[in-house]
C-alpha cells in the first residue's frame, strides 16, 4: 500500500462537553487523541490540528486561521504540510477507530474514478471526519471554495464532499462513533468494559503505556497464569508471568518485535511445563496417601526415628 499523510482535525470548543479538552478526555485510561493516532501509527506524516499536547507518538502541530475557524479552515491548514498522495483525516474523538478501517478506507479511495472514500454510520450518514482523500481534488476543491467563499472559516464540511466522487464504506456500529457529549464518554466507557473486549482493551492500553511494540499469543499466557494458579498456588500465576516476561526479555535483548514474541511463547511453554509437572507430583502424593502408601518420614527407617 502506498504511503499516506494523516490530518486529526482536534480543535473546537466541545462546548457539548462544557469546554472540557475533548482530545485529551481518556477512555480506557488513554486519551481520545492517541486512540486515534494508534490507529494510523504507520503514516508518513501526522499531523494534528489544534493545540499542542503530549502524546502517546510524534506528530506535527498547526492551527487553522482563525483559530475556531471550523473543521474546513483545520483541514486546509493541516493539509499545507502533507505531501502524501493520499491523505487520511480524521477526528480525534473516536475511542473505536482502528487499523482495519483506516486500510479499508485507504483502499476504498483507490478505486478508479474515486477521489476519496468516508465512512459511514449507522444510521447510513456520511462521516466527512472518518475519510480518506486523494490530496490533489481535495486541494483543488479546497482553493474553489476558499475563492468562492472569500476563506474557509465557518463553511460547512457538505460544501467540500458535495463536489467530490467519493466510496462510501460501512466500517460497523463502532469505527464511526465519535464523542461529543459526555454521555457519549460514559458509552464509551462502558463499552470498553463489556465481556470480550475489556481483555482486549486492558492490554493495548498497557502496551500504549510502557511503550511495548509486541504481538503475543494472550492465550498462551493466560493457560500459563491458570496452571500455575492451579498446580501451585494463587500467588504463583501472577509471579510466574512476570518471570517469563523478564526471561523474554533477557533472551530477546536487542532483537526485534518478532523475535521477542518468540522468546515469551518459549519462556511460557516452559514455565507451563514446570507447573504442569508440580501439578502431576502433587496429584501423585495425594493419591499415595490416599491408598496408604508412603507417608512423609517414610525416607528415616532404620535411623531409630520413633
Amino acid at each position: 500500500m502506498t504511503a499516506y499523510d494523516v490530518i486529526v482535525l482536534a480543535g473546537g470548543a466541545a462546548k457539548r462537553l462544557g469546554g472540557a479538552d475533548k482530545p485529551g478526555v481518556r477512555v480506557g485510561g488513554r486519551a481520545l487523541l492517541d486512540r486515534v493516532l494508534a490507529a494510523c501509527d504507520d503514516a508518513a506524516l501526522t499531523v494534528v490540528v489544534g493545540g499542542r499536547r503530549a502524546t502517546a507518538r510524534p506528530v506535527a502541530w498547526t492551527r487553522e486561521v482563525p483559530e475556531g475557524g471550523g473543521p474546513l479552515a483545520a483541514l486546509g491548514a493541516g493539509l499545507r504540510l502533507t505531501t502524501a498522495e493520499r491523505v487520511l483525516v480524521l477526528s480525534a474523538d473516536l475511542p473505536f477507530l482502528g487499523p482495519g478501517t483506516v486500510d479499508a478506507l485507504l483502499g476504498a479511495a483507490e478505486q478508479p474514478g474515486r477521489e476519496g472514500a468516508l465512512c459511514i454510520d449507522p444510521g447510513g450518514r456520511d462521516q466527512p471526519l472518518v475519510a480518506a482523500y486523494r490530496a490533489e481534488p481535495l486541494r483543488r476543491e479546497l482553493a474553489l471554495l476558499a475563492t468562492e467563499y472569500g476563506g474557509l472559516a465557518g463553511l460547512p464540511l457538505r460544501l467540500l464532499t458535495a463536489e467530490l466522487d467519493l466510496a462510501r464504506v460501512d466500517a460497523g456500529p463502532d469505527a464511526a462513533f465519535d464523542c461529543d457529549t459526555w454521555d457519549d464518554i460514559a458509552a464509551a466507557r462502558a463499552r470498553i468494559r463489556e465481556h470480550g473486549a475489556v481483555l482486549d482493551e486492558w492490554i493495548t492500553s498497557v502496551k500504549n503505556e510502557l511503550g511495548i511494540e509486541l504481538d503475543v499469543d494472550t492465550g498462551v499466557l493466560l493457560d500459563l497464569a491458570r496452571d500455575a494458579a492451579h498446580g501451585v498456588a494463587r500467588p504463583a500465576a501472577p509471579l510466574t508471568t512476570f518471570l517469563v516476561g523478564y526471561a523474554a526479555a533477557r533472551a530477546s535483548a536487542g532483537a526485534g518485535p518478532d523475535e521477542a514474541a518468540a522468546a515469551v511463547a518459549e519462556a511460557a511453554r516452559r514455565a507451563t511445563a514446570l507447573a504442569l509437572r508440580w501439578e502431576a507430583e502433587a496429584k501423585a502424593s495425594a493419591g499415595s496417601d490416599e491408598a496408604g502408601g508412603a507417608k512423609p518420614d517414610a525416607g528415616r527407617e532404620g535411623t531409630g526415628t520413633p
